[in-house]
């Protein structure tokens, strides 16, 4: 077969991740990866395209040959790239902006389930402050309140006073987060879990599932964040879970995407709350999570470029997905100050020594060179990432390789896995 020049797109620790494991795929010819950073230059060749100019990414595609693109990051997708690409001839994985709605809005998505019939929290689309103070009054606290679109992970307030709920909804009214529209949902009581399934348009492959920690300190205190840490598997998924969750929610959804003329093609992240009642959809994201790509990209036996190929494709059908018997936990190391405001350019050392053989990988996150010294450019900047034969022992690697890591201005969490590995 002749190789296949890729193109992956996006800078942060996922992309890194993507990256680690796409350099290992047998299918693989010349691989770029637009921007990049430090850990990415390992396996990539990195280019300074600016992602928002689909034009400029199109010329990149034609001069150097790519025969296939993907698209790591939602406001890329959410912003169209995925369309223009296809319109221009080239391959890709990862949805149109239509698709990609279940992620850029969560009206959008909250509609889509009362019609489909997906499981998930009673709620109100509001695109009036006083309405929807009113609605959140008349249900009570606790309440989620969310803003409407793409807001990095910090859109949502889960309020647990009314108080809380109407400070969120006058901050999502005052623009904090672009468009004034929020969704206000049910209070959803259960387990969390991250699940994801690979697309195609028509089928859908069950592609893993994790746990990730959004608050930044430990026992889970503090401000949500875009993820601290994560472990996969997620005990709370068992086969016969995934199997409801595959029935339940995302068959149901590639099915209704369909048939609304928006066929979904690439990865459905379906953030879940496990209960009394079985799943029920918090969130769709339509790229995969950052850690928990992380843990996946640990655990994944086969060929991931092979996978994500099929997915463009349409022969999903035709592929299977086999993990490694082995547990993986990622520990995010981030700048002291995080999710608040943070200083950049502080040196870290020792990122060699840290990595321990072939069950260890340091995914880059928020960092680049500066002066031959590699540098924190970003809030969460390293993914310590281990295998072990369970959560308890990758655990046990992934901190041993954090307490290598020479870096005074860093912080992590050090309780990550703590529910899969409580005695």
């Amino acid at each position: 077969m002749t190789p296949l020049n890729v193109l992956l797109i996006g800078s942060g620790g996922r992309e890194h991740a993507l990256a680690w494991a796409i350099s290992a795929s047998p299918l693989l010819g010349d691989f770029y990866c637009a921007p990049g950073n430090p850990g990415i230059a390992r396996h990539a060749t990195c280019v300074a395209l600016d992602v928002t100019d689909h034009g400029a990414v199109i010329n990149f595609c034609r001069e150097k040959k790519i025969g296939f693109v993907v698209v790591g990051p939602e406001a890329p997708l959410v912003a169209g790239i995925g369309d223009d690409l296809r319109a221009s001839g080239f391959k890709v994985f990862g949805p149109s902006k239509g698709a990609a709605q279940l992620e850029g809005s969560k009206g959008f998505t909250k509609d889509f389930c009362a019609e489909f019939d997906i499981p998930t929290g009673a709620y109100g689309r509001f695109t009036e402050r006083d309405k929807a103070i009113a609605y959140a009054t008349a249900k009570g606290a606790p309440i989620v309140i969310k803003a409407d679109g793409l807001a990095a992970g910090k859109g949502v307030t889960v309020a647990m006073t009314l108080a809380e709920a109407q400070a969120a909804i006058e901050d999502i009214f005052a623009g904090q987060f672009g468009a004034a529209e929020c969704v206000i949902e049910e209070f959803l009581d259960g387990e969390e879990a991250s699940f994801f399934a690979l697309c195609d348009g028509r089928n859908a492959v069950a592609f893993g599932a994790a746990q990730d920690h959004k608050r930044v300190g430990d026992g889970d205190t503090g401000p949500n964040t875009g993820g601290m840490g994560a472990y996969s598997p997620a005990p709370i998924v068992s086969d016969a879970m995934a199997e409801r969750i595959m029935a339940e929610i995302i068959r149901p959804t590639v099915a209704g995407m369909a048939k609304r003329g928006l066929p979904f093609q690439g990865v459905l992240f379906a953030g879940l709350m496990i209960g009394k009642t079985g799943p029920r959809l918090i969130e769709y994201n339509v790229r995969f999570g950052d850690p928990e790509c992380q843990v996946l990209m640990m655990r994944l036996k086969d060929d991931l470029l092979t996978l994500l190929v099929a997915a463009a494709d349409g022969t999903l059908d035709k592929v299977s997905v086999r993990w490694r018997d082995a547990a993986a936990l990622t520990v995010v190391m981030a700048a002291r100050g995080y999710p608040g405001p943070y200083a950049k350019g502080s040196e870290i050392r020792n990122i060699a020594e840290a990595s321990e053989g072939d069950d260890v990988e340091i995914f880059q996150a928020g960092t680049q060179l500066k002066d031959g010294k590699l540098v924190a450019a970003g809030g969460r900047v390293l993914n310590v990432s281990a295998l072990g034969k369970d959560v308890g022992e990758a655990q046990k690697r992934a901190y041993r390789s954090v307490d290598r890591i020479d870096w005074p201005e860093g912080f992590c969490r050090r309780d990550i896995g703590w529910r899969a590995v409580q005695p």
